[in-house]
């Protein structure tokens, strides 16, 4: 199955559901919006739900109030078509996946190569960037336009998943998108700004704390950093600290892994394992490993039991992909 597939299925149902993975990023808000919007354009009828809040930062995406979050009063949404986007597991939903009682057909579209093929119809796409990329790729082939309010969305999901267009998974098509959607005017001076230069004055010392207790393994080939649930009591903390942390140890010279520990994700003794390459390791057959999945350079898992074990286990596990 692939494009044709879900055009088809575009064109056959009226009412679609729509959402993403837990703690979305600015992909998976990009794409759910976009499609939402494609969607409307056709004359049909959708609703976003997520699991998860919008994360901070993005508030300046048009469309970003159409999200709405999970609660007892969606539970009885009507819809004849689940879309999931770029989610790799139907359970990485959250709780949504559940809404789907009555067993309507899933429509799964995702680039990630752990995808499970869990839906109905289903368009699965390693090779392209990001899921924004993809719904670039749908507005195309059902032969719709693109306004200016969805060419900056779009432009946001392909940047925000190819860090900034330089990961390995940017192609030659990426950057014609991408040349595609800045001829609408959008400034990328002022979306950069927005989502990576955005730090409020008070999680930076908290940032400065974190990144006191960084940790070095195999003579600084694996970077380790950990955010604790003390981290966060002692103060509100209204950003996600994560990405600032990846990206800055990869930075540094020598390393070959990234890996962030976040304790207590939802429950106790719940621990999220984020991992990033350089591209030497694959860290999605780490992650695969351990349950969880991505991209070769950028996965993640979520695993509950002993903290110091799990980490352990998970640094063993890189140290014996190290080349």
């Amino acid at each position: 199955m692939g494009l044709n597939e879900v055009c088809a299925a575009i064109k056959k149902y009226n009412d679609f559901l729509i959402t993403v993975h837990t703690s979305p990023e600015g992909d998976a808000l990009v794409a759910e919006i976009s499609f939402y919007n494609l969607i409307r354009k056709l004359g049909k009828n959708a609703v976003i739900i997520n699991n998860d809040k919008v994360p901070y930062g993005y508030g300046f995406l048009p469309g970003v109030k159409l999200i709405h979050l999970l609660n007892k009063r969606l539970e009885n949404v009507k819809f004849d078509c689940f879309v999931v986007l770029d989610c790799a597991d139907l359970k990485r939903t959250g709780e949504v996946y559940k809404l789907n009682k009555y067993n309507k057909p899933v429509l799964n579209i995702d680039h990630h190569i752990s995808n499970q093929v869990f839906g109905d119809i289903n368009w699965v796409d390693p090779s392209s960037s990001s899921c924004s990329e993809m719904i670039f790729k749908l507005y195309k082939k059902l032969r719709q336009r693109i306004n200016k309010e969805t060419a900056l969305a779009l432009y946001t999901g392909i940047m925000t998943d190819t860090g900034s267009f330089h990961y390995s998974n940017t192609s030659s098509f990426t950057f014609e998108a991408a040349s595609e959607l800045l001829k609408y005017g959008i400034n990328v001076s002022w979306v950069y700004r927005n989502i990576y230069e955005n730090i409020p004055l008070g999680e930076v010392k908290l940032l400065i704390r974190l990144l006191e207790r960084i940790k070095f393994y195999c003579r600084g080939k694996i970077v380790e950093f950990r955010i604790d649930q003390r981290s966060f009591r002692a103060r509100k903390v209204s950003i996600d600290l994560a990405d600032q942390l990846l990206n800055f140890g990869r930075t540094i010279k020598g390393v070959q892994v990234v890996v962030l520990f976040k304790e207590n994700l939802g429950g106790k003794n719940r621990l999220g394992v984020n991992l990033r390459s350089q591209g030497k390791v694959d860290v999605n057959k780490i992650a695969s490993f351990f349950g969880g999945g991505g991209h070769k350079s950028a996965s993640g898992c979520t695993l509950v039991g002993d903290i110091k074990k799990i980490e352990k286990s998970i640094i063993a596990k890189i140290r014996s992909s190290l080349t």
